[in-house]
């Protein structure tokens, strides 16, 4: 149970620190004295949003400290599957605010907002003053069905949502696959057409660059020819170079045998004179070979046009060219086989669908199992909050559509009159009526959670007279077995507290203050004389009140043992 709460700097809080009982822990004050800030400073535990107007003005930071004593199994167990194990069977969660972020620890350790929720989560519940509006929701009401037989529906759910992953990756691929003929037509179509102007192509690896060699060769052939000719005219034996070098061999060769220094300059121009001869044969072998084609120049360039043009379509190089035809090819391939791999997996769809089917069967099936059971509770616990001829049931729906939680929909129906069918929450019952239905339901869900410690933030909103008697004879029941935070306005519940609060608001110097603090005795009296009078607080509304007191702690000793 939760027996610590200390606040520092939250809002109005300048600094306070509660100790609170076991049983009903009762909290009463003035509307305004700031009754919701200690609850949402317990809320901040619980993973509650933080901002900076959130901490005192003047102040750096605040802090909110709960001390939990852990003496539940079943919470143990809960929170060492968290990793969290109570020191001396306590358990500390703390919450540090600063200006744009928090810490958080637990018995010391820091931890996240998320690990703080789920930690806390196993302690206590509490039940905000809109909270029965939820009741009105189908959602709201299955998770709440859920949570009565989570023993048996939630590895239930595990497993149908399991196979609506399943159900849903083969609907995506089937989506994926079922176009209509006419669109598989024209895409085998402009397939087929890319592939075959490839295939037809014919290209060989490396065959563009040597194509661009011939192609320059061939559009520059005229003027080769010219420049070769006067070359081998420059350097033949028609008047040429080599014409000119033979006639000055000739003049050594008279002139060489008259002097031995000149026969290594006879050497050297007889070498002249035959590379000359050389260079002339070939060159004019090259002119006898070098013919301009007009028709081997046009499919040259023709060639070279088709090539550049799949370039711009298919690939930078020819080999780009040809890995485009291998995956265009895959896909063609695949497309031919569409009917097959269409087939197959609508065959592997209707499995999964079939899966799922009876996955969600068999879940729906124990929850109408445990709705039977949270019926008669709801009843039970409806009739000992002043719902004389309540009937209420669970009804059953069936989703159009699978979802990961199965196909059931749900619809609480009640009706509060006899001879009166039952019809959904929404069209029959009041603010406080819906109130007191949350509260039955929370108090079967605690029982059942083994939750140590409820939290109810002005459970009596709508409620008086009788009515209210009757929760307040509900919450000390409650608190027999559970400990009870309630924040009331009702003197008929607060009269029921084994331990009680005042929250109460005043001004010191220039400062505004919230604090908390215990009632005794003819304190107590006085606060429930203040519930019940008003402003203006009489003797005959301090006996009433002293009488109420008397009354509630009688029958606490009495008919609710």
């Amino acid at each position: 149970m939760l027996v610590h709460l200390h606040v520092k700097n939250l809002a109005l809080i300048e600094e306070t620190e509660v100790e609170f009982g076991p049983g009903l822990n009762i909290l009463t004050g003035e509307t305004g004295a700031g009754k919701s800030i200690l609850l949402g400073s317990i809320q901040l535990i619980l993973g509650g949003k933080t901002s900076r107007s959130m901490i005192r003005e003047n102040a750096s930071y605040a802090l909110v400290e709960l001390l939990f004593q852990v003496e539940n199994t079943k919470a143990r167990e809960s929170l060492a599957a968290l990793d969290i194990y109570p020191e001396d069977g306590q358990v500390l969660m703390s919450r540090k605010i600063m200006d744009g972020r928090s810490i958080n620890k637990i018995n010391g350790e820091t931890s996240t907002v998320s690990q703080m929720k789920a930690a806390a989560a196993c302690l206590l519940d509490i039940h905000g003053q809109h909270e029965h509006q939820s009741l009105l929701y189908g959602d709201r009401q299955l998770a709440i069905l859920d949570v009565y037989g989570k023993e048996r529906i939630l590895p239930a759910r595990e497993k149908v949502r399991r196979a609506y992953r399943d159900y849903r990756e083969c609907l995506n691929q089937l989506n994926a696959l079922d176009m209509d003929e006419e669109q598989r037509n024209r895409e085998k179509a402009f397939l087929e057409f890319e592939i075959n102007e490839i295939q037809e192509a014919a290209l060989i690896s490396g065959e563009d660059e040597k194509l661009e060699d011939k192609y320059r060769k061939l559009s520059n052939a005229r003027k080769i020819m010219e420049s070769v000719r006067n070359v081998h005219s420059l350097t033949g034996y028609d008047r040429g170079a080599a014409d000119m070098t033979g006639t000055a061999l000739k003049e050594f060769s008279r002139i060489s045998d008259y002097d031995k220094e000149l026969a290594p300059l006879m050497e050297t121009l007889t070498e002249i004179d035959s590379l000359l001869s050389d260079f002339s044969r070939d060159l004019s072998s090259y002119i006898d070979s070098l013919t301009f084609d007009e028709e081997t120049f046009f499919e040259t360039e023709k060639r070279l046009d088709l090539i550049n043009g799949l370039k711009a379509k298919y690939g930078q190089t020819i080999e780009e060219i040809l890995s485009y035809q291998e995956e265009q090819q895959e896909k063609l391939e695949k497309l031919q086989k569409f009917e097959e791999n269409f087939q197959e997996l609508k065959e592997k769809f209707a499995s999964s669908e079939e899966v799922l089917e009876k996955a969600s069967h068999e879940l729906s099936v124990i929850r109408k199992e445990y709705s039977k059971q949270l019926d008669e509770k709801i009843i039970e616990g409806l009739k000992e909050l002043n719902f004389a001829d309540v009937d209420f049931s669970i009804r059953f729906d069936r989703r159009k559509n699978y979802t990961d939680n199965g196909y059931d929909t749900v619809e609480y129906e009640i009706s509060t009159n006899p001879g009166e069918s039952r019809k959904p929450l929404g069209q029959i019952v009041s603010g406080g009526e819906l109130s007191r239905i949350m509260l039955a339901i929370k108090a079967i869900l605690a029982d059942k959670d083994q939750i140590d410690t409820l939290i109810f933030d002005e459970i009596d909103t709508g409620i008086s007279g009788r009515t209210a008697q009757k929760v307040s004879e509900k919450m000390a029941v409650i608190g027999q077995h559970r400990q009870v935070l309630c924040i009331t306005h009702l003197p008929q519940i607060a009269a029921m507290a084994d331990t009680h609060f005042e929250i109460e608001k005043h001004v010191e110097g220039t400062e505004t203050i919230t604090q908390i603090h215990p009632l005794e005795g003819e304190e107590s009296v006085r606060e429930l004389a203040r519930l019940l009078g008003g402003a203006e607080i009489t003797p005959a509304v301090l006996g009433n009140a002293r009488e109420m007191k008397e009354l509630a702690q009688h029958q606490k000793n009495t008919r609710l043992k």
